[in-house]
């Protein structure tokens, strides 16, 4: 009975401050997901299948990239958003769903700041116009204006979903330039580029770590870039401003968060495990060889960095009219 007694008291006393946090700062415990809000194959999913294949070999725990696509990343978000903030639960997003959205959707069903705990941005990107070299004989930019105009508001674009950032750049770019396009959105970019080879749209801004290899394997022809210097994976491609079409820079980027209330001491932990994985030499070459510039900063900077971006992009959407379809 004292036994049972004694046992009794222990299970039911509070841990001591040190074992308490020995224990919260357990991690893993158990396998890692990392959620992607997008179909399998475009920039967020690559980046979260090089986090979570490296950190697999690392950690002693399996770590496995999850699609959940819907509504430019909102079905993943709100999942992720209810996960219990122990860091098995990751994800990995872009500028749309963690910056975008906030500035395009008021109804949004997540806050990105106040719904997650930022871990790191893992890279950024430019955006590439692209077209179906067989639909659109355009090899410049005056050249794609005057097709487009011709068109009359026939042609397409296609997008990785409502409110990313290749729609945006898009619809500045039909401003810009006096054209009519019709947006054509899919779950994520790896789509947005197939139905593009495919010839059921005709031209698109894409992150150039989705289309690089089709660029230069011949199934899409490169316009310009949305950087503000030339990208040695396409050297020959020029930038907006080379093309004829000033102040148009638009860098795209993919970043890493947890659930929000994520204990520090395992954010320190998630956060190491992250950027080791991210800089690993092996994950830079083939990041940088597909168009991609690993940052793998520190959870302030990434915050601060995000903040801006929310702020740029409530301007831009606000000044351009921007809506949400």
């Amino acid at each position: 009975m004292l036994r049972r007694t004694l046992l009794s008291t222990l299970a039911a006393t509070p841990l001591l401050p040190g074992l308490a946090r020995a224990q919260e700062a357990a991690w893993p415990t158990r396998p890692v997901t990392v959620m992607v809000p997008f179909v399998a194959g475009g920039p967020s999913d690559i980046i979260a299948r090089t986090i979570a294949n490296r950190m697999s070999q690392t950690l002693g725990q399996p770590v496995v990239a999850e699609n959940r696509a819907g509504a430019n990343g909102e079905v993943a978000a709100r999942l992720v958003m209810r996960a219990p903030a122990d860091g098995h639960m990751l994800f990995v997003g872009s500028i749309g769903v963690f910056a975008i959205n906030a500035a395009l959707r008021p109804n949004l069903g997540y806050d990105p700041i106040r719904d997650f705990a930022p871990i790191t941005m893992a890279v950024t990107t430019p955006n590439v116009l692209v077209v179906n070299a067989e639909k659109v004989p355009a090899r410049t930019l005056d050249e794609v204006v005057a097709w487009l105009k011709a068109q009359g508001g026939r042609a397409s674009y296609s997008t990785s979903g409502v409110g990313s950032s290749d729609h945006l750049t898009m619809e500045l770019f039909k401003q810009r330039t006096g054209t009519d396009v019709t947006h054509v959105p899919y779950q994520g970019g790896a789509a947005a580029a197939t139905d593009l080879i495919a010839g059921n749209v005709q031209l698109s801004f894409q992150n150039l770590g989705t289309v690089a290899a089709h660029i230069q394997g011949g199934r899409l022809r490169a316009i310009m870039l949305t950087s503000a210097t030339r990208s040695p994976v396409l050297p020959d491609v020029p930038t907006a401003a080379e093309a004829g079409l000033d102040n148009f820079v638009v860098t795209s980027w993919q970043a890493v968060m947890a659930p929000a209330g994520l204990p520090q001491p395992v954010l320190t932990k998630v956060h190491a495990a992250t950027v080791a994985a991210l800089r690993h030499p092996e994950s830079v070459q083939r990041l940088n060889a597909i168009g991609f510039d690993v940052v793998a900063n520190s959870p302030d900077d990434y915050r601060s960095f995000q903040q801006a971006e929310i702020a740029r992009w409530r301007e831009v959407v606000r000044s351009a009219n921007i809506r949400a379809e």
